[in-house]
């Protein structure tokens, strides 16, 4: 039983919470005794081959459709194409139905890739545990992975966050970090495998080595995925002008089910959360496909059925580190008036290797001709989270601008990821945790208001009940 002052502490950490106009915004002092930020090498248990010939590996799980009663499972089978079906059921090894997918493949200079397979399975149960099976004979392997509940306002879920992860050391830290955390879905903010940083046929092998490396968290739990600038591989001196191969050959996204006429840019609904996967490094501007499909996307989104609205995207609009400073200026202009306009919860984004928290600001009272030159105080605005830290080999961000700007609430140079645990429609925890030399150390945490129902005037009438309830929540933990 949890005593008296444990459970006052709790509620006094909520209470202190609600209010996040803090004045001052925090720097952290603590230096990371970095890892060598190298790729773990190919021969490393992490990338083992999974044994029988022509097993499946690389698995991985996406959401299949808008609302979270599909799911996309892909998978690679090395040596020959082999069957691209799915074996699933609720009993284990009891498996009453098949789905049947496509396969595909693809060359990256003289790398030919494995047989690459994806099957769209449908019309499942919300909030029901599923068992799988994919590969025949010997070779064939057997996973789970648990539906969302059903779409509602004070629907509780939680989440991972992570970008920017590659194959080291570090980056293992923070993958098994995360799945020590009890989320469900991994929202993952661009930058995959860092296959870029090789030449040649080695950009192929180190794509296959992550799949493998990421397969024991994304062959059971769904990751959402959006495309980083790593994931572009421009390389002309190889003769390989189209961007996002790679990336758009092995990781499908259910961008049809929203209408988006690109994989690159996409939303889902799960649980009460309404989630949109922008693309930073497709055109954007007026007139684009992604700007149209995003002025009608955002026209869809019912905030009494998902009140919570997050937003992907890998270039930071706000940022205050050295490391990529006002990349995110061009999106900001288009997209950051309908941001506060809609009332975004969070905007979750990567590629700068630290990690760093806004307040509530905007700047959109400013043009070239007049206004507010700087950010402002803005309660209908987005918080904004750089998540950049899973652990690449490029190693962190460490030179962040001094003086620290007012809109910038917290920042730290160190790898780690994120958590967002939805309670209700009001209230969501979040919890940054740093890793501490292969150490998990919860370093920043605040409660998220939701911005629809924390200005709405029937909040008040429900603001009793669910403060109520997330006192019993905390206390509970």
């Amino acid at each position: 039983m949890k005593s008296l002052l444990f459970q006052l502490i709790l509620a006094s950490f909520v209470l202190s919470n609600f209010d996040n106009n803090v004045n001052a915004g925090h720097t952290s002092v603590f230096v990371r005794k970095e890892w060598p930020s190298e790729d773990i090498p190919l021969d490393h248990e992490v990338f083992a081959v999974p044994t029988g010939h022509n097993a499946p590996q690389q698995v991985h799980i996406t959401q299949g459709d808008y609302d979270g009663k599909a799911v996309i499972i892909s998978w690679v089978t090395p040596d020959e194409p082999g069957s691209s079906k799915v074996q699933y059921g609720t009993l284990k090894g009891k498996y009453e139905f098949t789905a049947e997918g496509k396969m595909t493949n693809y060359t990256f200079y003289k790398y030919n890739s494995g047989y690459i397979h994806h099957v769209l399975v449908d019309g499942l149960e919300y909030d029901t545990n599923f068992y799988y099976k994919i590969g025949t004979g010997d070779s064939a392997r057997e996973f789970w992975f648990q539906t969302p509940p059903k779409i509602g306002p004070d629907v509780p879920y939680k989440f991972g966050i992570i970008g920017d992860l590659g194959q080291t050391y570090n980056s293992l830290s923070t993958l098994e970090h995360y799945m020590q955390s009890g989320t469900q879905t991994v929202l993952f903010v661009g930058d995959l495998s860092y296959a870029d940083r090789y030449q040649y046929n080695d950009v192929g092998i180190r794509w296959d080595s992550w799949g493998r490396f990421v397969e024991k968290s994304t062959a059971y739990h769904p990751w959402i995925w959006s495309a980083g600038n790593h994931e572009i591989e421009y390389m002309p001196y190889m003769v390989k002008l189209v961007p996002f191969k790679s990336y758009l050959q092995r990781y499908p996204t259910p961008h049809l089910s929203c209408k988006s006429s690109s994989p690159m840019w996409y939303a889902i609904r799960r649980a009460s959360a309404h989630i949109i996967v922008l693309s930073s490094y497709s055109p954007f501007v007026k007139y684009t496909p992604q700007y149209e499909w995003l002025s009608e996307e955002l026209k869809k989104v019912d905030r009494e059925k998902t009140p919570w609205l997050i937003v992907l995207m890998h270039m930071p609009i706000y940022n205050s580190n050295e490391a990529h400073f006002m990349e995110g200026e061009s999106m900001r202009a288009v997209f950051e008036e309908w941001f506060v306009h809609h009332k975004v919860d969070v905007i979750f984004a990567g590629h700068v290797h630290a990690y760093e928290r806004s307040y509530r600001i905007s700047n959109i009272r400013y043009n070239v001709s007049s206004g507010e030159r700087y950010p402002v105080p803005d309660k209908s605005a987005p918080v904004y989270i750089t998540v950049g830290d899973g652990g690449n080999q490029e190693g962190l961000a460490g030179r962040f601008l001094d003086p620290q700007p007012e809109y910038s609430a917290f920042r730290e140079a160190s790898y780690g990821h994120s958590t967002l645990e939805i309670q209700n429609r009001t209230h969501a925890f979040y919890h940054w945790n740093r890793n501490d030399d292969g150490k998990r150390v919860a370093t920043d945490s605040f409660v998220l208001h939701n911005q629809y129902w924390s200005s709405n005037l029937r909040r008040r009438k429900l603001k009793k009940h669910h403060l109520s309830s997330v006192l019993k929540r905390i206390a509970s933990y």
